[in-house]
Parts: structure tokens; C-alpha cells; sequence
């Protein structure tokens, strides 16, 4: 009796470990199977992209996320779904999708490359910076980032570039504000302006002009000492420069302001115009 029932319960344990093995069996084969339908979705939202559709290679990269968020697929679909947002010119979407990429997916390996996604947005959304520097701003701040954490990938190389640009274009708008204070009489403003092209791009083109205006405005506020100073640095820097000749001029004893002259007005009728043709 106690034979029959080790036999019994050895049966019981043989069967238990064949359905074990039988249910392990079936998991893997469904495992493999949703492998192979996150695949096919992916394939088709990147024919999407290669045939020059990124809106429905979009869907197509999200939905395979979506379905499979689990799979060593979805953060790559995930980052893939940004750039075809991005290639649409939608930066906000592409821009939400990143930044969700990021914190589902801390550790993937194509974090530097989501990093680089989010500076182009900012770049690509850069219009009118006369207006609108945020998106300038946004760009220098994640190509920085980019440069000092991922400092050997071609990333890195691309943001110099990039930066060296957005500085530029920075360093312009403050010439531009500084020089139209200038006209303005507005003084300190000016010279604020001009201050802050030679102490934060100092690395652009502008700055053999900005210290000129600095050397400018101090002079004809009295400040001489500091006129002084500018000029001196600009001499040292920039010896060759025609802004250095300019200063130069300022301080030799026949130095003289120039004032706008006056223009004057002609009379703008028909007959005026038609008279200029025989002139």
C-alpha cells in the first residue's frame, strides 16, 4: 500500500513537472510570438520612414510601443517616433515623446542621441531672435549639456558647430539693442549691452566692436580711465582691427564727434519724380 502510493505520488510529481515544462513551453512559444508581431510593426513603420511617410511611421513606432512596452523594442520604437515627429516639423510632439523616452528609459543606449533630438528641436525652432530667444537659449543649453557629458561622440562635434552659431546670433542681438541705446542717448543700457557680448561671447565676431563702443561711450561720458581700459584691449587683442584704429582716433587731440548731417527734404510729387529723369 505504501509502495502504491509513492508510486502515485512520484506519478503525480512526474506529471506536475511535465506540465510545468509543457506551460514554460507554451510562454515562450507566445513570448517569441509577440517578439515576432513587435518586429513586423516596427519593419512597418520604418518602410514608413524610408518611403518618405514619417506621419504614419509615427503611429506606427508608437503603437508598437504601446503594445509591447516590455520588449527590448519599445525604447528604440519610442526614440524612433520622435525622430519621425521631428522630421514633420512637429518639435512640441517630438519634444513630449522625448522627454517621456527619457524617463521611461533612463538607462537605454541611445540616451545621448534623445539628448541631441531635443537641442535640434530647440534649433530647428529658432525664427526670429530678435523676438524670441527661448528657443535659442534652450538649444545652447542642451548642446552645452551634450558637449560636457558625451564629450568624444560625433554629437559633441555637431553641438560646437551649432553653438559656435547660436552665439553668433546671440552676440548679434545684443550689438543690435546696444547700438540702438547708443543712438538713443541711453547710455548705461548701451554700455550693458556691449559688456555682455565681451563677457559671454567673447568667442564671436563682435566683440573688436563691442569694445570699441565701450571705448565710445565711456569717453564721451567723461569716463576716460575706462575708455582707457577698453581701448587697451582691444589694442592688445586685436591690433589689426579697423575698430581699433577707430578707438585709436578718439583719443588722438584732434578727435572730433561726428555729427548726423542733416538731410534735406525733397518734395515727393509726380512731377519732382519726373523731373529727376532729365536730371
Amino acid at each position: 500500500m505504501i509502495k502504491i502510493n509513492f508510486i502515485s505520488i512520484f506519478v503525480i510529481f512526474i506529471l506536475l513537472i511535465s506540465c510545468s515544462k509543457e506551460t514554460e513551453k507554451i510562454l515562450n512559444i507566445k513570448e517569441t510570438s509577440q517578439d515576432m508581431e513587435m518586429v513586423t510593426i516596427y519593419n512597418e513603420a520604418y518602410e514608413s520612414l524610408n518611403n518618405n511617410d514619417p506621419y504614419t511611421a509615427a503611429k506606427k513606432f508608437l503603437e508598437a510601443e504601446l503594445l509591447f512596452p516590455q520588449s527590448v523594442w519599445a525604447p528604440r520604437s519610442a526614440i524612433m517616433a520622435s525622430y519621425s515627429f521631428y522630421l514633420q516639423n512637429y518639435y512640441a510632439e517630438a519634444l513630449s515623446n522625448l522627454f517621456r523616452y527619457l524617463k521611461t528609459y533612463p538607462n537605454d543606449k541611445s540616451i545621448a542621441y534623445a539628448h541631441y533630438l531635443i537641442a535640434m528641436c530647440h534649433y530647428e525652432m529658432i525664427e526670429d531672435e530678435m523676438r524670441d530667444t527661448d528657443p535659442l537659449i534652450e538649444a545652447k543649453k542642451k548642446f552645452t549639456f551634450i558637449m560636457d557629458n558625451y564629450p568624444n561622440t560625433d554629437f559633441a562635434l555637431d553641438a560646437k558647430f551649432k553653438l559656435d552659431f547660436i552665439e553668433d546670433i546671440l552676440a548679434s542681438k545684443e550689438m543690435y539693442l546696444g547700438r540702438h541705446y547708443q543712438k538713443k542717448g541711453k547710455w548705461i543700457a548701451a554700455i550693458n549691452r556691449f559688456k555682455i557680448v565681451i563677457e559671454e561671447y567673447e568667442k564671436t565676431i563682435f566683440v573688436e566692436e563691442a569694445l570699441h563702443r565701450l571705448v565710445e561711450i565711456n569717453y564721451k561720458i567723461g569716463l576716460k580711465d575706462e575708455s582707457q581700459k577698453y581701448a587697451s584691449l582691444l589694442g592688445y587683442n586685436y591690433l589689426s582691427s579697423k575698430w581699433y584704429k577707430k578707438s585709436y582716433k578718439i583719443f588722438n587731440k584732434n578727435y572730433k564727434e561726428k555729427t548726423p548731417k542733416k538731410i534735406k527734404k525733397e518734395k515727393k510729387g509726380v512731377i519732382s519724380k519726373f523731373k529727376k529723369l532729365f536730371d
